[in-house]
């Protein structure tokens, strides 16, 4: 913009210049004209005025012939009343008296005048525009011009950034020219773009709002129509498992009174070990028959402070004498202080689908980890975790995998069953279990039950 600016002022001065150069010289010239023309008529007329006169146009010379070195031929020719005159040069014999006059106009006084004026031209030009440059670059163009440009730069960077307490030009900055018009201007569309993007934000927070109002409602009623599905093939289970209990329990009534007897006739180790193994065995399948009667009618259970450590190697005893089970080793860390509020028979029945879970998962030789910790809430809670070293649940399932009849072997070792009835024992205990998978393969429960005093008593 300076260069600019000294490019408009350089360009006026030319122009003034080239402007008042003719018009001077045209002064000077007829100046000149009018001092020839007066010279001649005060030679004729008066010419002794012009020795009282005193000018820097002509040079006035008087004295006698010979001083004045007037050649003879003028003399002789020449009387008081005629002006010898050739160019620049006026000769006279003053009237009644022996002297001459010689007058000579200078002209250099004129190119004189006209140099001095054309340098006082370009002096003045050359201050004027200096002055001007400098009003300009250090008072007009930083006031008026930069300045406003600065602070609108300052406030469109803030709104760039983000910064809305700067984004806005102060009124004290906002002048009345044009500038101070196209800053307000710029001023009031942010503040309309900030009315108007506070009213979006909000549109779309309650269309948000909206949005999950329907997702939680969608969900609702694809779980009611899951559940109505559910409870159709849950009530004809409950029939079928009320029936089926009712015929296991007389044969392993009859199988667990031959049992006993054989104890009490049998002294050799050996065969008490097996038989005890056996009864135990027998006993455990009249409570899984009894809680087969759960799926068809709900019945009181008796909750007690539970030792967690020899449930869970009672449970592993059951599993373990499963073909499968054979080369898989359990590692129960569960610390033998670790009490929860439970049904102890129930509980079982939840470690055991959990670890015939896990034995179907591991292809060969496996681990399956057993460890609990206390949570200090309140309530506070025991969290149970057991995890394998299988292959994991697969993705698509593990969404559903406590529903009934999920299952990823649906054939004749598996019905769906298993997840869904620890589940339901575990919400039976006030309690929730999560299925995971490991981050390095398998999977892993997390159980959560009551912590227990193990000095409480038993409740209902």
């Amino acid at each position: 913009m300076m260069l600019v600016h000294n490019f408009f002022f350089l360009i006026l001065s030319f122009t003034l210049f080239a402007l008042l150069r003719p018009v001077y010289n045209e002064i000077v010239d007829t100046a000149q004209e009018r001092t020839e023309k007066l010279v001649r008529d005060l030679m004729r007329n008066a010419p002794e005025e012009l020795g009282r006169i005193k000018s820097d146009w002509y040079i006035y010379r008087e004295g006698s012939a010979d001083d004045l070195g007037i050649p003879q031929q003028f003399r002789n020719q020449l009387h008081s009343d005629t002006v010898w005159e050739q160019g620049t040069v006026f000769i006279r014999q003053k009237p009644n008296s022996k002297l001459w006059i010689i007058l000579h106009l200078d002209k250099s006084f004129a190119e004189h005048m006209v140099m001095k004026f054309n340098l006082m031209l370009v002096v003045g030009l050359l201050a004027m525009y200096t002055i001007g440059v400098l009003a300009l670059e250090l008072i007009i163009l930083p006031h008026y011009v930069y300045k406003p440009i600065d602070e609108l730069l300052r406030a469109d960077i803030a709104l760039q950034q983000g910064d809305r307490k700067h984004e806005l030009v102060d009124s004290k900055h906002i002048s009345g020219d044009e500038f101070g018009k196209i800053i307000a201007s710029r001023n009031l569309v942010v503040t309309l773009f900030r009315k108007h993007e506070e009213q979006l934000t909000n549109a779309l927070a309650a269309l948000e709002e909206v949005a999950a109002d329907l997702k939680r409602k969608n969900h609702l009623l694809e779980t009611a129509k899951q559940n109505l599905a559910d409870q159709d093939r849950l009530v004809s289970l409950g029939m079928l498992s009320a029936g089926v209990a009712h015929e296991l329990n007389t044969p392993l009534a009859v199988l667990r009174g031959s049992i006993q007897k054989l104890l009490e006739t049998t002294t050799e180790p050996t065969t008490l070990e097996r038989l005890e193994r056996m009864l135990r065995v027998t006993e455990r399948l009249q409570r899984i028959s009894e809680s087969l009667v759960d799926f068809a009618r709900a019945r009181d259970q008796i909750v007690s402070a539970t030792r967690l450590y020899p449930l869970i190697d009672e449970a592993w005893s059951l599993v373990q004498i499963e073909p499968g089970a054979r080369h898989i080793s359990l590692h129960n860390s569960v610390p033998e202080s670790c009490f929860v509020i439970a049904n102890a028979d129930r509980l079982v029945q939840v470690f055991v689908n959990l670890f015939r879970n896990s034995v179907s998962a591991i292809q060969s030789k496996g681990n399956i980890y057993v460890g609990a910790s206390l949570r200090t809430d309140e309530p506070k809670w025991t969290v149970i975790t057991v995890e394998d070293d299988g292959v994991g649940i697969d993705p698509n399932i593990l969404p559903r995998v406590f529903e009934p009849f999920i299952s990823g072997k649906l054939d004749a070792r598996g019905t769906g069953l298993g997840l869904a009835v620890a589940e339901g024992i575990i919400k039976q205990h006030g309690g929730m279990i999560l299925a995971t998978n490991r981050a390095c393969g398998g999977a892993r429960f997390e159980i959560m039950l009551p912590t227990a005093n193990p000095n409480s008593a038993e409740v209902a």
